[in-house]
């Protein structure tokens, strides 16, 4: 799953309350346990989170009890609405130690988390005030339609209102390798023209729809997946086990910075190839494994020369890091790939640390 670059153009939180009312009725008493629970994970990106989550409180739902809010954040740098969002009703947080991705963020969420059904949802989200009610009715649906659904992904827009592709077939070496020709946007995904609910093969993690026992079963999220790729491999194992994966055209949001439109520069290079090299080695034949890491190798010396005759050092750096990691990878040494790969990110934590404003790792 992508994180994001902040929104722009849209109201600060920093100085306005989330618009609950403090009186409940009687029958928003009676909700104890919230069926939805709304996982968020946080990096850098508080004034998205904050906007994202004050749509959220908007809903009925939230203020009778029915859904909840869960932000984990992975150890991002203090921030004046980290500590307002712990005020607010409907919603808990919880701060990660040093950043060990995005998988196991959310699997702490949901760890924390109450409801028989997960929403994970990018700070970069925006949802129209009766989303969370329509998330909740369709669950209620499900039971009754489609009782081995165990995840749900949703049509997603753009900022213009243009479609934005959410779905995609399981990734091949072939179809890797061939879909290069491709504008980015259509690399890994695949337009679904549909107004009905239907199976698919796997649907992207930044608006995602989980049941509980059907992530239990799974044991959460694969921890060995920093960034990217952890939803597709999540799909793939559930549909192993059984359980249906849906795309629900009918309940929609706004995404506003996929990463397939976004430049892509050395360190998000190497997170989205260290994912691929994961979901590669978990799903692939050996033999096509080890020829995706050489290829991997090769891109990264390229890519290395050609930042080194930018003089971009950093960007050097990374690729020669990127090549190592692949050369590990590809030997199999698992621990020395993902030794190397915290080193890198904590090493652009370091360097970004004067920067208080939101940035995407």
């Amino acid at each position: 799953m992508a994180l994001a670059l902040p929104a722009q153009d849209r109201a600060s939180p920093l100085t306005a309350q989330p618009p609950l009312r403090r009186g409940l009725r009687k029958n928003e008493r009676a909700v104890r346990i919230p069926r939805v629970s709304v996982v968020i994970v946080n990096y850098r990106l508080w004034e998205e989170t904050g906007r994202l989550v004050r749509q959220l409180l908007e809903a009925p739902c939230v203020r009778r009890g029915a859904a909840e809010v869960v932000i984990v954040d992975n150890h991002s740098p203090s921030h004046e609405l980290a500590r307002r969002l712990r005020r607010w009703r409907g919603v808990s947080r919880r701060r990660c130690g040093p950043n060990r991705g995005f998988a196991r963020a959310v699997n702490e969420g949901c760890r924390l988390s109450q409801g028989g059904w997960i929403l994970l949802l990018n700070p970069d989200i925006t949802v129209a005030a009766d989303f969370l009610d329509d998330v909740l009715a369709l669950t209620e649906r499900l039971a009754l339609e489609e009782p081995d659904a165990g995840i749900v992904g949703f049509g997603l827009r753009n900022a213009d209102g243009s479609c934005q592709f959410s779905s995609g077939p399981f990734p091949t070496l072939v179809q890797t390798l061939a879909r290069l020709v491709l504008p980015r946007t259509r690399r890994k995904y695949h337009l679904l023209q549909t107004r009905h609910r239907c199976r698919v093969p796997w649907v992207t993690g930044c608006c995602l729809l989980l049941r509980r026992e059907c992530l239990n079963q799974l044991g959460g999220l694969d921890r060995d997946f920093f960034l990217y790729y952890e939803d597709v491999d999540l799909c793939r194992r559930a549909a192993a086990l059984g359980w249906g994966v849906c795309f629900e055209p009918a309940l929609q949001a706004v995404h506003h910075h996929p990463l397939h439109l976004r430049a892509i520069p050395a360190y998000m290079r190497l997170l989205t190839r260290h994912a691929l090299l994961t979901y590669a080695s978990k799903h692939w034949p050996r033999w096509q494994f080890r020829l995706l890491a050489r290829l991997v190798q090769w891109e990264a010396r390229l890519r290395q020369y050609g930042a080194s005759r930018r003089n971009d050092h950093t960007g050097a750096e990374v690729f020669a890091q990127l090549r190592a990691i692949a050369l590990d990878l590809g030997l199999s040494r698992q621990r020395a790939a993902q030794r190397r790969l915290h080193w890198v990110i904590r090493r652009e934590e370091r360097r970004r640390a004067p920067s208080r404003g939101n940035c995407n790792p």
